[in-house]
């Protein structure tokens, strides 16, 4: 490392990084109306330095080869047992359900609004193999380049709102994405892991298989063996039916599946990936903290908001593609009414239409991502990456043969294309880009602000920031 701030900040401690984080608002340049508190800044806003945004921006990517297949490929009884759940190999400094990496990041600084690009497999190798395996043999060209080839520039201005509802509320409005600042706003694709958790339930094994029903809807039967099954819950010859299976009552008899224990379909919704956003933000946070950053995460502007560009008409947000809600008689639950943000072209692309097909094209999208000639477990090459021998990890795809069968496919298709039909959105229940309704702000603080009203201890670690990282420009 052949800078003081990177020397400072790999040897700083992280148990000190976690009692020593805290929320630092107001940054370099702010003023603060609080009565007796008030501070007014004579200091110019303050950017943070190439190399500091720099890591930021590099510890939201890949941080490893490959990720380890450390689980059995055998049930109890010594059957081949589905093991082949994980959407990527290609390791992210946090747990991603199923290896999914579905969050993205969206940068907010003075010199524009950026998306933060993710690699995955092949090309993320090749991004890694120009640089150290370590990052503490990293050098500042390293980081700067590594940050650089990551950035796509959507917008050469900062994204910014009208400082007042429904965009910014409470303290937000003087504190939130002031100049200076940068930001990073989380951002999750819900399709690919939602199809991936399809997949998986239905490669359980016999007798755990879930028969699948919606939530939202009432049984409304189409076919004959579906009028039947209905007059025999009317009279008591089979259990009342409350809901709408999905696939009518043939599925509800089919002996492949479980239907004992249905599993309601909008349950999932954005499925838990708000843990893989809290746990990047929480890196982030003590990242920050040892490298004397001011940092807050907090509740800032929130979808609808974010998703549509038309200052003109008050849209101050992103270009997102969004697909328009069917009309409805009996109006379902939410986000099913609204607008779909579905991608931004060419950049984030959900697997929804018309970035595909149909919802068939969907499914078979993520198993060739999986299972493909330079998928997740086609690529013996980067699977076995994690093995000191590489015939072990021929030995693993060997062993976890059971791959999702034409039945697991035909019903995953079956689920997705119900869902698109039904509420002509895919997912229901979730945005296809999914907002967890949170950001993370890093700036230089005002520190004549702390020193003015707050007890040393809290501010130490910023207080010697510029002595580590220096100024902008410098």
């Amino acid at each position: 490392m052949d800078h003081k701030g990177l020397q400072e900040l790999f040897n700083y401690p992280l148990m000190s990084a976690i009692t020593d984080r805290r929320t630092r608002r107001v940054a370099q340049g702010t003023s603060i109306d609080a009565g007796p508190l008030s501070h007014t800044s004579s200091n110019a806003p303050e950017p943070l330095t190439a190399l500091e945004e720099a890591v930021l921006i590099s510890s939201t990517g890949t941080t490893g080869s490959s990720t380890m297949h450390d689980v059995p490929t055998k049930n109890d009884k010594g059957e081949e047992s589905f093991a082949t759940p994980l959407m990527n190999i290609i390791s992210r400094g946090t747990s991603s359900i199923d290896n999914v990496h579905s969050v993205h990041f969206i940068m907010i600084n003075d010199e524009g609004t950026w998306l933060i690009r993710q690699r995955r497999n092949h090309e993320a190798l090749e991004e890694m193999a120009k640089r150290p395996p370590r990052w503490e043999d990293w050098t500042e060209a390293d980081w700067l380049a590594a940050a650089e080839g990551s950035k796509h520039k959507l917008y050469k201005e900062r994204l910014d709102f009208p400082r007042e509802w429904p965009y910014y509320f409470i303290w937000n409005r003087t504190l939130s994405n002031r100049p200076g600042t940068t930001i990073f706003l989380p951002i999750v694709d819900i399709t690919r892991q939602l199809i991936n958790v399809f997949i998986s339930l239905l490669s359980e094994d016999d007798g755990a298989r879930p028969l699948f029903v919606d939530d939202w809807s009432k049984f409304k039967p189409k076919t004959f063996l579906d009028w039947f099954a209905w007059a025999g819950s009317k009279i008591g010859l089979v259990p009342e039916i409350p809901y709408q299976i999905i696939g009518g009552a043939k599925r509800g008899q089919d002996k492949w599946l479980n239907a004992n224990f249905p599993v309601p379909v909008n349950f999932y919704g954005a499925f838990r990936s708000d843990y893989e956003v809290f746990l990047m933000l929480q890196n982030l946070m003590l990242i920050g903290q040892g490298m004397g950053l001011g940092a807050w995460m907090h509740a800032a502007v929130d979808s609808p908001y974010i998703y549509e560009r038309d200052p003109a008409k008050g849209k101050f947000g992103l270009e997102f593609r969004m697909q328009k809600p069917k009309k409805w008689r009996n109006w379902p639950p939410v986000p099913t009414t609204l607008d779909n943000p579905i991608g931004i072209d060419g950049l984030l692309e959900s697997l929804s239409p018309p970035y595909v097909k149909n919802m068939d094209e969907a499914v078979d999208i993520v198993i060739e991502e999986k299972y493909g000639p330079k998928g997740t477990y086609g690529d013996k090459d980067i699977f076995n990456m994690s093995y000191k021998n590489g015939a072990d990890g021929e030995a693993f795809l060997k062993m976890a043969s059971k791959r999702p069968t034409d039945q697991v496919i035909e019903y995953t298709k079956e689920i997705v294309n119900y869902i698109y039909d039904t509420y002509g959105r895919f997912p229901a229940a979730a945005n296809a880009w999914h907002i967890p309704g949170v950001w993370l702000q890093f700036s230089h603080l005002e520190m004549e602000y702390y020193e003015k009203f707050f007890d040393e201890s809290l501010y130490r670690r910023q207080a010697e920031r510029e002595a580590m990282w220096g100024k902008p420009g410098k």
